[in-house]
């Protein structure tokens, strides 16, 4: 297939100069303009497929910006780099053939080129504190949601009109992108760039993203109504779901989620897999998904690593991946071991250069059936040969724990009784929640337990260390104090802990848990200097050691505000009170260096 040509981009953020004549103003109360804006998205993309423009990119002029292509960049002082605006062009289009007209979603996700750029919009710090672990916002990675039109068109040479409409964002919110394109795309394909420019207007009205509330989106004359997730979630309940409290007109489109796909529609030709799928996620296998379409790819993709919930998949993932993307080579290379990541892919080329791999699932079409679809079988890497391979689970790995066969038939029996697909998924939900949970929570146990007693806490000591991760210690509390004691499935657990402690999802876990303790530790440190008896303290202490605890207690305080330390503002107005009595006390010349508190 040939590669895609001209890309539109309306940028929608990090505009440092003023609005020149005739551009939307910011309004809405943002300082800037297209503020509030890029608070849900980076940038809007129209890209068109072109069959002479698209065969130079395809013969290696990728770096070269293909002319005789409108191109609309928005706001016009900032662009996409050269390798971004190229990853989006072949990302936007279906990576082989395919001679289905109409309309197709799916999702992509890419890495970021040219560094790390600062966003524009409010404090990321902030939202990533508040948001749910799966929802955080990733600094080194875009999202692209794209909607893509593949019609007959006698007056166009290939005889096909063929476009797609891409939001790219840091936010994983699928549903509610993919519910935004479906209102603004057929718009935008009849009526061009002035429906994408009122579109990014209405964006910028919108309320920043807080987790925990529920907000109303209009757009279009549409009011989409979400709850943005929250850290304080209780996981598996239900927190309060949009509704239409203020009796809007017209009545909002509600989404009761921005981000659960319908696991039981993904996941029907692989649930008899499932906790081999689940096992090779958590352990952070190589895996590659091979499907027919990237609607098909991306959606697997998705509700694969979504399947860990509440602990945080930290390998990386790409819902739809073709040859032409940058790290195509990195990934297919024989001279190393496959990187831990999930691969979505929908060209059988794949089938020979991923070959090595040591877990491949292939798809075959969906039908939805009155029964249970045919449940793909496990087959030896070593069959995957020809193109037209059968769907399977290749894969030579042997599972720690053994099959929950009473899943199964909980979900024939919702099927017999004609369950609504919500309800299966929500079944399915649970079972995966319960089933890392039990699995996490002897971690969490024991990582607790690493942490010093609060009366070890003095206020003119450093606070006393955490306690190292000992994985022997921890496997020996697992007789009395395992999973077993919440899950009935059987098997390896200590072996599958052995190999999670290998894994990027153990590394990304701990990381987060310890400087969770750290942060307390610091805070509890602070409460107990807030208590303490300043004045006696540095009553028959040297000049050198009052200035030298003034400054320790001043980049305390700094880290307490900078690292939103759980500590309370009244402790942080105490210390800065000691810190102001204790300068004072001192002679001029030195509250003069140390400064105003």
């Amino acid at each position: 297939m040939e590669a895609p040509g001209g890309l539109e981009a309306m940028r929608g953020r990090r505009r440092l100069s003023s609005p020149g004549p005739g551009s939307p103003s910011a309004g809405g109360g943002s300082a800037l303009p297209w503020g509030r804006l890029s608070a849900w998205l980076e940038c809007v993309c129209a890209v068109t497929f072109d069959l002479e423009l698209g065969q130079a990119v395809e013969v290696g002029e990728a770096q070269r910006r293909p002319g005789g292509v409108p191109q609309l960049v928005y706001p016009p002082d900032y662009t996409l780099t050269e390798k971004e605006k190229t990853t989006i062009c072949y990302l936007s289009f279906p990576d082989s053939y395919s001679g289905s007209l109409g309309d197709t979603q799916f999702s992509f996700r890419f890495r970021q080129s040219g560094g790390q750029r600062n966003a524009l919009f409010g404090d990321d710090f902030e939202y990533n504190r508040e948001a749910a672990v799966s929802l955080q916002r990733d600094p080194a990675h875009y999202f692209g949601y794209v909607f893509f039109r593949q019609v007959k068109d006698s007056s166009v040479k290939r005889g096909y009109f063929q476009k797609s409409l891409v939001l790219v964002s840091r936010l994983p919110y699928v549903n509610l992108f993919q519910a935004l394109l479906q209102l603004i795309a057929p718009e935008y394909f009849d009526k061009l760039d002035p429906c994408l420019e009122a579109v990014c207007s209405e964006i910028d009205q919108w309320p920043p993203p807080v987790p925990g509330q529920i907000l109303n989106l209009p757009v279009m004359g549409v009011v989409i109504q979400v709850r943005i997730p929250s850290r304080l979630d209780k996981p598996g309940s239900s927190p309060a779901k949009p509704q239409n409290q203020e009796n809007l007109l017209p009545a909002p489109l509600v989404l009761p989620s921005i981000h659960e796909l319908d696991l039981f529609r993904c996941f029907q030709p692989v649930l008899i897999h499932l906790q081999a799928l689940w096992e090779l996620l958590l352990l952070g296998e190589p895996l590659v998904v091979m499907a027919p379409s990237p609607a098909a790819s991306s959606e697997m993709v998705l509700a694969l690593t979504s399947c860990l919930a509440p602990l945080k998949f930290c390998c990386d993932f790409r819902p739809y991946f073709t040859i032409h993307d940058s790290e195509f080579k990195e990934y297919t290379t024989r001279t190393q071991a496959p990187p831990s990541v999930v691969l979505g892919v929908t060209n059988p080329f794949f089938i020979k250069t991923l070959q090595h791999w040591p877990h491949i699932l292939r798809l075959g079409d969906l039908k939805m059936a009155g029964d249970l679809p045919k449940q793909v079988k496990v087959k030896k890497l070593a069959k995957l040969k020809s193109l037209d391979a059968k769907p399977g689970l290749y894969t030579s790995y042997k599972t720690f724990l053994h099959k929950d066969k009473n899943l199964i038939k909980q979900l024939l029996k919702g099927i017999h009784k004609k369950q609504p697909s919500d309800a299966q998924s929500a079944l399915l939900r649970r079972h995966l929640l319960e089933l890392t949970q039990s699995f996490i929570i002897p971690l969490e146990h024991y990582m607790a337990s690493l942490m010093p007693l609060q009366r070890a806490i003095t206020p003119w000591k450093n606070p006393p260390q955490i306690r190292p991760f000992q994985q022997e210690d921890f496997l020996k509390t697992l007789e009395h104090a395992g999973p077993q004691l919440t899950c009935v499935l059987k098997g390896d657990w200590v072996g599958l802990y052995r190999r999670f402690f290998r894994s990027p999802n153990f590394d990304g876990w701990y990381r987060q848990r310890h400087r969770e303790m750290m942060h307390k530790l610091e805070a509890l440190h602070l409460e107990a200097i807030s208590e303490a008896n300043i004045r006696s303290w540095v009553k028959d202490k040297s000049e050198v050691e009052v200035v030298d605890l003034v400054l320790k207690l001043q980049e305390k305080l700094v880290r307490a505000r900078c690292h939103r330390l759980p500590v309370k503002e009244e402790i942080l107005h105490r210390v800065g009170l000691y810190i102001a009595t204790t300068v004072g006390s001192l002679p001029e010349d030195l509250q003069a260096v140390l400064g105003p508190q």
